[in-house]
């Protein structure tokens, strides 16, 4: 038997503002042009605390550097003992870039206008000792707002298990537009947990930022430490908080979506559980076999614009 259950405590759902801030590569591509630019697939190398880092980035072949319509950013961080070749080929269990933007929208031959950037962690994880993996992502997207146009409100973080926690620590540390600290919009934390920690700087806790969440019930990393950190997001985005409702029955294979009412405007909250352990391609019993994380990550990211 399949269960699949959206539980909608929305009376309305707002209409998100979708800002165009441009960002300092936006100017340089009006002087100079696009032409010249390296588009598809590339390996870049950094060096961060005295460290070599190594980074992907996938940039569409349809990019023009419109100023009009900057560019989305989204970082894919991979798991523990990963890399961001497997993110970028779609091994070891997950899709090419996390099945981002959806089936549907490549078939169409759309383009949402998306550079996908694919990070490697230090020992193939995220363990973010002292802030150093903040500070290379950092890094990382500010050159790349430099050298593209980029939209400054649209950036986004999407990881599986270690690439989650991650994602959690990335919101934490999220500024309000500050140049010290990276400003994200909205992250996807699948099955993720709180092993790359929640340093803000200040001691405030985290910031006010958008969140995906997914978790398995059966297997998976511990529910009750992602459930404190989405509980953390309902609070900081002024949700209103709702006893109960969103446990799956173990064996029925399905899964339950929960969109949290009341959020401050521009700052939905989502979290799904589902029957199933810790994978980033969760499927309900009875289906043909396709998850349906992708579609779920990539609806909840592209609200934003």
């Amino acid at each position: 038997m399949r269960q699949t259950i959206l539980l909608l405590f929305l009376v309305q759902i707002p209409t998100l503002i979708l800002a165009v801030t441009p960002s300092p590569g936006c100017t340089t591509q009006l002087a100079s042009g696009s032409s010249s630019l390296t588009r598809g697939i590339t390996n870049h190398t950094t060096t961060i605390n005295s460290k070599q880092r190594t980074y992907l980035v996938n940039i569409p072949q349809s990019y023009t550097g419109s100023s009009v319509f900057p560019a989305r950013l989204i970082f894919t961080l991979h798991a523990a003992g990963g890399n961001s070749s497997m993110v970028r080929d779609g091994v070891g269990g997950y899709l090419p870039w996390y099945g981002l933007p959806s089936e549907e929208e490549k078939l169409a031959g759309k383009n949402p206008g998306i550079i996908y950037v694919a990070p490697d962690g230090l020992d193939r994880g995220w363990a973010n000792r002292g802030g150093e993996d903040t500070v290379f992502i950092t890094a990382i997207a500010r050159d790349l707002k430099n050298e593209y146009c980029v939209d400054e409100d649209l950036v986004f973080s999407v990881g599986f298990s270690y690439g989650a926690s991650m994602s959690y620590a990335l919101a934490c540390a999220s500024s309000l537009g500050t140049d010290e600290v990276l400003r994200f919009r909205a992250v996807a934390v699948q099955s993720g947990g709180n092993m790359s920690g929640c340093v803000t700087g200040d001691g405030l806790g985290p910031r006010p930022v958008a969140l995906y969440g997914q978790h398995g019930v059966d297997g998976d990393l511990n529910l009750g430490m992602a459930r404190r950190i989405r509980d953390q997001f309902v609070e900081t985005n002024g949700c209103r908080k709702v006893e109960g409702g969103e446990e799956v029955v173990l064996g029925t294979g399905g899964h339950v979506k929960r969109v949290y009412q009341g959020c401050r405007e521009d700052l939905p909250v989502t979290w799904v559980e589902y029957d199933g352990g810790h994978t980033p391609r969760p499927v309900d019993k009875g289906t043909n076999g396709s998850t349906w994380a992708a579609e779920e990550t990539w609806g909840f990211l592209n609200q934003f614009g």
